[in-house]
């Protein structure tokens, strides 16, 4: 569409996520499960402390075979059993992981301070990774968007990265609309970045005059921003800072995309032990 948003996932096996939120997981799932939570809840401990680590469910082997496919054959007895078993052991992993997660859970300082102070109004949905700033300026409506983070960099670890201080230099991508009464508006791409002096990049700006412009995946994004005249540049610089672009609004948008990946991971957990426990 016109404001086209990045694709979130957790490195994760399709076939196990599937079969587990099926209600009809084969006896060997449960207890994949419980071994890649066991093996997934330390790693994130460390990401987070961190900023940034190395998914275990990057390498968590994938299900096949008829095992796999419920339905395939008729359980007996005994592999009704070991079912039930393997289930109730997914579940005993799955409550030490949500005891732990949510003792620790603290949100960031930047995110109360920002909401507090701030005349951006904040709009985030559970379950949904989108989330977004709005304010009314003048005959202008400002929207900033971004999505949640992943707190594992598989690029990462495998370059070596030495500590959370390098790690958390992770940069967030987001767009900022300003749109006026008739429709008309510019959507600037940008990522925050490290830095005391300019918290964020411009990589490229769209505009659109009307609203069915705005949504069509065909239109012209403009030219990368490093190549516009350097007064241009200066100018749109100046233009995003006085929408409200500015460090306190990166500062929040990096904690945030943290912390709402943080709070869906609880859920996340959450309904899988109650599917378990169906």
């Amino acid at each position: 569409d016109g404001n086209p948003k990045l694709h979130h996932s957790r490195c994760w096996p399709e076939s196990l996520t599937r079969q587990v939120l099926s209600g009809h997981p084969g006896p060997c799932e449960f207890g994949s499960l419980a071994m890649a939570i066991s093996a997934i809840a330390p790693l994130r401990r460390c990401a987070f402390a961190a900023r940034r680590g190395v998914s275990a469910l990057a390498v968590a082997p994938r299900l096949g075979g008829a095992a796999a496919r419920p339905g395939a054959f008729a359980p007996s007895g005994l592999q009704l059993s070991r079912r039930f078993s393997a289930a109730s052991n997914a579940v005993k992993v799955l409550n030490s992981e949500i005891k732990h997660e949510e003792e620790q859970y603290e949100q960031a300082k930047e995110i109360k301070n920002f909401l507090k102070n701030s005349p951006f109004k904040l709009v985030e949905t559970p379950g949904d990774v989108n989330m977004k700033l709005e304010r009314e300026l003048g005959e202008q409506k400002v929207c900033i968007e971004w999505q949640l983070t992943n707190p594992f960099d598989p690029e990462g670890d495998a370059e070596g990265g030495e500590g959370g201080e390098e790690m958390s230099k992770e940069a967030t991508e987001l767009t900022v609309t300003v749109e006026n009464k008739k429709g008309g508006g510019m959507i600037f791409y940008c990522s925050t970045q490290t830095g005391e002096d300019h918290r964020f990049v411009i990589g490229s700006v769209r505009t659109y005059a009307t609203a069915e412009e705005k949504d069509r995946s065909s239109s012209y994004h403009g030219p990368e921003f490093e190549d516009l005249d350097d007064k241009l540049q200066e100018a749109l610089d100046e233009y995003l800072a006085e929408l409200g672009m500015c460090t306190e609004i990166c500062d929040f948008v990096d904690a945030m995309a943290v912390d709402k990946e943080q709070r869906e991971y609880v859920q996340w957990l959450k309904v899988a032990k109650s599917v378990l426990e169906a």
